[in-house]
């Protein structure tokens, strides 16, 4: 019995029958979110009836999953941190001072049982105790601390809480976008809207508590302009249920609440809202994981297998999706042009190098699994795209090249190593002499930036990745997986395609793999943190794969771990994910399509006998 294949085979079908039956896709689901779901039930709780009937839900919700030691985490499964717990303790709070809260006696105990936890965090709940704790997390950057400040002093109903919140250069949103390169504001990119609409909220709010006069007031007009044109049409800033809900209800406090945007803002919360009464922090992630399953499922696509629902010209539909959803106009946010992707086809998506490679490399795949589509004009202004973005220092931001040194801004290891992969799978791209000139100098400095970033002991640090485990928030088992599986995609390329790199490529691809050689468990998993996840031994394996000597035990014995394993994962993801202004969450899709391709990669490889993956998990070889 051919167990390996067996779980393949397993996992595949699980894969394909997570897709939506009209598009073909993939869409998965992430995580409940306690802050999204206290801020989107703040938002909507003085509203109608039907408003007041979703905010009771969130609450109950709320109360139904706080943690045991009384505050809560980013998701269900995460341990308690400051910032979510003062923001649903305070979502709580301001519902039963308002009277439109139900619950009484038990409700009342979770509230007093938040305020304890918070106390073990800061001096006292008094706002400047607040401010003080809540910049320890975020340093400089104020991107989320000053609207969880001003959310604060939204619930707290004393004016004189203002005082404590810091301000925002909103009147810098008037300026032509070109300047914020010049500036180093302390908010990033992406949170402009919150730059604009909580920015003037404290300035009002605070000249009322000071008994003073706005002047702020006189450029209310080109403000909400300015903000209306960054709004989509749905309603949802980025699609992510805490900034539309923090720009809604600073809107209402600034005395806005009727302004369209806010409007709009209240309608995508009402629709964002789940059965169980929870908000997640985005509304979904559908053209990322449909890049992630497509590169697993590429070769079984265009299989024609009845039992799992795959037919001739899959491989096609789901390439013209991802070409359909590229994005083909300037975004208001970050003024990128056309070219790149979104981590969702939602109108609130905005084009970042991660999506953008993770859709190139997808469609490589595709492409090498006998799709027929025509995709040189995607690909060359996807990889144009990239190019533009470069930095400096030859490493790859997130969304913007330039934009000072805020995290998502700035180079990091994992974006750039995607990158690299995708720029590296499409040499034909780009076909002039002077165009692959270009590609191969931008491959060369991506290998130059990711030498530099290599940490002391072979690792590297990923930024949209964490593990919840270590006081840092870092998960190096992930940052580095990522970096070696691209170091292989270039290893695997004629040398010509990048240049002097090649030497650089060897070197660090032998540290980078003995590192994880040795961070490689007794039961044959990985994690960065106490215990093996599925999605960091996935990733583990995937970039082992190819790698000799001692990599095919570690292989073998990793394989056996997902074997055992992969059920468990799958109904448990891990919350590995790090989002905008470092919230924690997961998505139900994450463990199953790194699965798929971890054992796809190595189903012909080596063979695991009945038992034999229950005996490697013991570390038996």
């Amino acid at each position: 019995m051919d167990t390996l294949r067996t779980t393949y085979q397993a996992v595949l079908e699980k894969v394909m029958e997570q897709r939506d039956a009209g598009t073909g896709v993939w869409t998965g689901a992430l995580s409940s979110s306690a802050l999204g779901t206290a801020l989107a039930m703040t938002a909507l709780e003085a509203g109608d009836e039907a408003d007041r009937a979703l905010a009771e839900a969130g609450a109950n919700w709320l109360c139904l999953h706080v943690n045991e030691d009384g505050g809560w985490g980013d998701t269900p499964e995460s341990i308690s941190n400051l910032s979510t717990t003062l923001i649903a303790q305070a979502a709580l709070r301001q519902m039963t001072l308002s009277g439109r809260a139900s619950g009484g006696r038990e409700r009342n105990a979770v509230i007093r049982r938040g305020e304890a936890w918070i106390l073990t965090r800061a001096a006292s709940m008094q706002p400047e105790a607040l401010t003080r704790s809540v910049q320890e997390i975020y340093g400089v950057d104020r991107t989320f601390a000053v609207p969880i400040l001003a959310y604060l002093a939204m619930c707290g109903g004393d004016v004189s809480a203002w005082r404590s919140v810091p301000p925002l250069p909103f009147l810098l949103a008037l300026l032509p976008q070109k300047v914020y390169r010049v500036l180093r504001l302390q908010v990033v990119s992406y949170a402009l809207p919150a730059l604009i609409a909580v920015g003037m909220c404290r300035h009002i709010c605070t000249a009322k508590a000071r008994g003073g006069f706005a002047w702020g007031r006189v450029f209310a007009g080109p403000l909400l302009r300015r903000l209306s044109a960054l709004q989509p049409e749905h309603g949802g800033f980025l699609d992510a249920i805490p900034l539309t809900a923090f720009v809604t209800l600073a809107l209402r406090h600034a005395g806005y609440g009727d302004h369209p945007v806010a409007v709009k803002g209240l309608s995508f919360l009402r629709g964002a809202a789940r059965r169980d009464g929870s908000w997640a922090i985005d509304s979904n992630l559908r053209t990322w994981v449909t890049s992630l399953a497509a590169r697993a499922s590429a070769n079984e696509l265009g299989v024609r297998r009845e039992a799992l629902g795959i037919g001739d010209g899959e491989r096609e539909r789901v390439a013209d999706w991802l070409m359909r959803t590229q994005v083909r106009v300037r975004q208001p946010y970050t003024g990128a042009k056309p070219g790149g992707w979104a981590w969702t086809d939602q109108p609130g998506g905005v084009p970042d190098a991660d999506d953008t490679s993770g859709a190139l490399i997808a469609l490589r795949r595709l492409k090498e699994a006998g799709c027929g589509r025509d995709m040189s004009e995607a690909v060359r202004t996807g990889v144009n795209w990239l190019l533009a973005l470069q930095n400096a220092d030859g490493g790859m931001p997130t969304f913007c090249r330039g934009w000072g040194r805020l995290p998502f801004d700035r180079s990091c290891p994992d974006i750039s190593a995607h990158a690299l992969s995708a720029l590296t799978v499409w040499p034909e791209e780009n076909g002039s002499d002077s165009s692959r000139a270009v590609r191969s100098a931008s491959i060369v400095r991506l290998i130059r930036y990711l030498e530099r970033a290599q940490e002391p002991d072979g690792s590297w640090m990923p930024l949209w990745i964490g593990h919840q485990d270590r006081a840092d928030g870092k998960n190096p088992v992930i940052g580095t997986a990522r970096v070696v599986d691209a170091l292989r995609v270039v290893q695997t390329t004629p040398t010509g395609a990048v240049g002097g790199g090649l030497i650089q490529v060897q070197a660090m691809l032998a540290r980078g793999e003995a590192w994880l050689l040795a961070q490689q468990r007794q039961d044959g998993g990985w994690s960065a943190g106490e215990r093996p996840t599925a999605e960091e031994t996935a990733l583990a394996v995937i970039a082992l794969t190819g790698g000799h000597g001692a990599c095919e035990e570690a292989l073998r014995r990793g394989c056996g771990w997902l074997v055992n394993n992969w059920e468990s994962g799958l109904s448990r993801p891990s919350p590995v994910g790090l989002y905008f202004s470092l919230l924690w969450y997961h998505e139900r899709l994450y463990p199953l399509i790194w699965t798929l391709e971890a054992l796809g990669k190595n189903r012909n490889a080596f063979a695991l006998e009945a038992g034999d993956s229950m005996r490697y998990c013991n570390g038996v070889s």
